[in-house]
């Protein structure tokens, strides 16, 4: 895939910024890389021709965009693991299926006993095993009205 040519940026700055924002994090960009090269760009532009303050400040929104992206993730993510909501899965049956090492799924359910937060995961036990919550697939009241 040939590389674009930033406007105003010669291309070993370009190769440069390419070869950081791809290796470390498998080919994600962060807000820390999108900043150096931001950065980078602007110590490095032609004197004769200078980036354009619209262009400036489209490359600011972005980044002010990705930033505010990355904080709803993370925000997210923190909800996602709030002990108070999962907690609500207690008394309930549930269903998981996770993938085994040999290709096969393996499937259960039964009633979540308690949960457990292991190494910043949360897990269900169920049946006195641990399952994931990412591989719970349902949760439903208990058959028979029990709950």
């Amino acid at each position: 895939m040939a590389a674009v040519q930033w406007p105003y940026y010669s291309a070993a700055n370009q190769a440069a910024a390419t070869n950081g924002a791809n290796g470390a994090n498998g080919g994600i960009m962060g807000k820390d890389q999108f900043l150096k090269i931001l950065i980078t760009q602007l110590q490095n532009q032609d004197p004769a021709s200078p980036l354009q303050d619209r262009e400036f400040i489209a490359q600011m929104a972005q980044f002010s965009t990705l930033e505010q992206m990355m904080n709803m993730t993370e925000q997210l993510s923190l909800l996602r693991q709030s002990l108070g909501t999962a907690s609500a899965m207690i008394g309930m049956e549930a269903e998981w299926v996770r993938s085994q090492a040999n290709g096969l799924l393996d499937r259960g359910s039964g009633i979540v006993e308690a949960i457990h937060i292991r190494e910043g995961r949360q897990y269900a036990e169920i049946g006195g095993e641990l399952v994931d919550l990412e591989h719970i697939i349902s949760v439903r009241t208990r058959s028979g009205g029990e709950a």
